[in-house]
């Protein structure tokens, strides 16, 4: 599998970028930064970030996935060994694809499909050293940074060592069984750190209990009529936030 990784000093948003350049990228490639102009997240939600405090990494992924519909929770895989592997924290989970340290967020995830129409870009955004100030302006009350919860972050080195990982590593070789078999090589994994298990969720069109996350990556959800599986990301997990 071929890769590519590159790296811009400031970018609107490597999302949009990496979509505009996708004849630079190889069958696994990806672009980042450590300032984004334009960034924007989930439903078209827009926001500004801190220069030189945090990480923007899109991959582009040409290969072919056996259930690309999933790549949004094993990406949050790959993030969660990527910082494990930096800074040996143990990040959680809240389906589908926000990794929580200490019941803050510090990872968001966005995946689109390419203008190609089979390519995936799959956006990556990193709170590695905003102070707290930050999230105050923005007001993200669930958000949190890596230096927030007392981990050793360098600004300087970690991102470039992030993307490589995630590049080779995470997208590439350790992609493989995912990308031949899908979600369930890596459901176990997935529901191991997955925090909405157990908990009463909230979601469109009900309330209940996140029992399971099935085959196909869907959360499932018992309430008085039984079992729903829930396609949207817009679920609320009572009791998650707030344990700093």
């Amino acid at each position: 599998m071929n890769h590519n990784l590159i790296y811009l000093p400031e970018v609107g948003s490597t999302n949009a970028w990496a979509k505009e350049n996708l004849a630079r990228f190889a069958d696994v490639g990806a672009v980042y930064s450590t300032h984004q102009t334009a960034g924007r997240g989930r439903l078209g939600r827009t926001w500004t970030d801190a220069p030189g405090q945090g990480l923007y990494y899109s991959v582009v992924i040409k290969t072919p996935l056996a259930q690309p519909g999933t790549l949004p929770l094993y990406a949050s895989l790959a993030v969660a060994d990527a910082l494990k592997q930096r800074y040996n924290v143990d990040c959680q989970i809240k389906w589908p694809n926000d990794l929580l340290l200490n019941g803050k967020k510090i990872v968001g995830i966005l995946c689109e499909i390419a203008p190609d129409g089979h390519s995936i870009v799959c956006g990556i955004g990193f709170n590695l050293a905003q102070p707290q100030s930050y999230f105050t302006a923005q007001n993200l009350p669930h958000g949190t940074s890596l230096t927030l919860q007392g981990v050793a972050v360098d600004p300087d080195n970690d991102p470039a060592w992030l993307a490589a990982y995630l590049t080779e590593v995470g997208f590439g070789t350790a992609m493989a069984d995912y990308a031949a078999h899908g979600f369930t090589a890596c459901r176990d994994a997935y529901k191991a750190v997955c925090v909405n298990l157990q908990r009463a969720v909230t979601y469109d069109g009900g309330q209940g209990i996140a029992r399971d996350v099935d085959e196909d990556g869907r959360l499932v959800v018992h309430d008085d009529a039984g079992d729903v599986r829930v396609f949207t990301g817009e679920v609320s997990v009572r009791g998650i936030y707030g344990k700093v």
